[in-house]
């Protein structure tokens, strides 16, 4: 028996010297990023470089936001939204998928007990007893590759989950703020509105005594009147779009927004830090969670191309059975019942209707199509962050613009209510005044607005958000 086995080991180590080194995969080559190696420039992108030369990862989110009543809503939406659970349990499913495919390669050991009973009424022995127990172990020789392959796919699709999720918190972070900042200018657009109602009521109030008086005409009456009227059809869009907009941050929440927060600061005060690095297209290949996803799948698929190469060639299956064997329970572990059995396998495909063909065809288009996404999740990230250095460079100055063109409309009512209490002008021409004035103000809240959520929709474009502070360091693909 000893002989045996030894005469059968040195070919064994042979094999398994070879499986080990055997990989059929396509060789991995990332491919060329199909976008310019700078971005745009031009009067659009009129902005400085970062002073401190940090990348953009390196600025955690609490940094980055600053404003505490936001960091706190951030940090309930990390605890309570649904999506970025369901991507944390995908990343778990996708590690134990990992593990199942890579458990394949070792070799799989069960202890039996069998008991059978036979009945030939021709053999002078009409039934027979035969008891057996032993320890099985069976061996798939992975001579090619293909179940190295299977798990460097699995791995793989491992690591795309993981990416996955993190590209989630980053989308998180920032629907966070800007549905957060969205609320804030719903309720800044109402302040303004119910002024303008405040003073249309007022005015309209003095026309209408001036009109009993018989010192105003009906005409300059309904314009007062119109002014009233608009101010409450805006005040209920208003209403409505701030109520929607806080259900819709409490749906990314994934709870209702706490009451124990802390004090609103206004949109001329929010402290988002602006001088966001840009750094170069070539980084976001590394900085970008759903850029890392795609070429994660691309990874996957092709791994996937070298499991469906390998299956042109032999397996060899490797069954050992190490036990006792006996026709009587009382002799089962007694002298010379020791029993073993050594059965390789080997199975060549001939032919399979082209199945192997056909897969193997499958995996090739599969990674073509990993490409091509891989390739359009590039593209993506740098439009996104092209629009986003676009509005960097331009919504300061759209801002001031507005500020100005707000104040130029302030005065110019100032003078028209002037004018018109003198009796010089027409109330048309105050109701003018104040109709240009309530639509500045109300640009000048959407122009705060805007900057802030191209600031943040920048900085997440640019591959941050998904660490709360500096000092977190991303997972990287040695950690597994």
């Amino acid at each position: 028996m000893k002989q045996s086995l030894c005469i059968v080991r040195l070919p064994l180590l042979a094999l398994v010297a070879v499986a080990a080194c055997t990989n059929l995969d396509p060789r991995y080559e990332r491919p060329a990023a199909p976008v310019p190696a700078t971005y745009p420039n031009g009067p659009a992108y009129n902005v400085s470089s970062d002073a401190n030369g940090r990348r953009v990862p390196d600025i955690g989110w609490r940094e980055f936001l600053r404003d505490e009543r936001l960091v706190r809503l951030v940090d309930v939406a990390l605890a309570n939204n649904r999506d970025l659970r369901v991507a944390a349990l995908n990343v778990g499913a996708a590690q134990s998928q990992y593990r199942v495919q890579r458990a394949a390669l070792a070799p799989s050991v069960s202890a039996s007990a069998e008991r059978s009973a036979t009945r030939n009424p021709l053999s002078t022995v009409p039934t027979t007893d035969s008891w057996s127990t032993g320890l099985d172990a069976t061996w798939v020789l992975d001579l090619f590759g293909r179940l190295q392959s299977q798990s460097r796919a699995a791995l793989e699709q491992y690591f795309a989950t993981a990416y996955a999720r993190n590209a989630v918190q980053v989308l998180l972070v920032a629907q966070v703020a800007d549905q957060y900042l969205t609320v804030l200018a719903a309720d800044e657009q109402l302040v303004v509105t119910r002024a303008t109602l405040a003073a249309a009521q007022a005015s309209y109030d003095i026309v209408k005594l001036q009109f009993d008086t018989g010192t105003a005409n009906e005409l300059t009456l309904r314009l007062a009147q119109s002014t009233v009227e608009q101010a409450q059809v805006n005040i209920a869009a208003l209403t409505r779009a701030r109520a929607q907009a806080e259900n819709a941050l409490v749906l990314v929440l994934g709870q209702p927004v706490p009451v124990d927060l802390p004090p609103v600061v206004p949109l001329s005060a929010q402290a988002i830090v602006a001088d966001i690095p840009a750094g170069l297209p070539s980084a976001l290949l590394e900085r970008r969670p759903d850029i890392l996803e795609a070429e994660a799948q691309l990874r996957s698929q092709n791994a996937s191309i070298g499991a469906a190469r390998a299956a042109f060639f032999p397996t060899i299956d490797l069954t050992v059975s190490v036990g006792t064997a006996s026709p009587a329970l009382s002799g089962l572990f007694g002298a010379g019942s020791a029993a073993w059995t050594f059965v390789p396998t080997l199975t060549q495909p001939i032919f399979q209707g082209g199945a192997l063909r056909s897969s193997l065809d499958l995996a090739t288009v599969r990674k073509d199509i990993a490409i091509a996404q891989y390739e359009k999740a590039i593209q993506t990230a740098f439009r996104e962050v092209a629009d986003g250095l676009a509005g960097r460079g331009t919504y300061d100055e759209q801002l001031a613009a507005q500020q100005r063109y707000t104040a130029t409309q302030r005065r110019r009512l100032e003078l028209a209510q002037f004018r018109y209490r003198n009796g010089v002008d027409t109330y048309l021409n105050v109701l003018t005044a104040q109709t240009d004035l309530n639509n500045a103000e109300l640009a000048l809240v959407a122009a705060r607005l805007n900057r802030l959520t191209n600031l943040v929709d920048l900085y997440r474009a640019l591959g941050g958000g998904w660490t709360a502070s500096a000092e977190l360091e991303a997972p990287n693909r040695s950690d597994s």
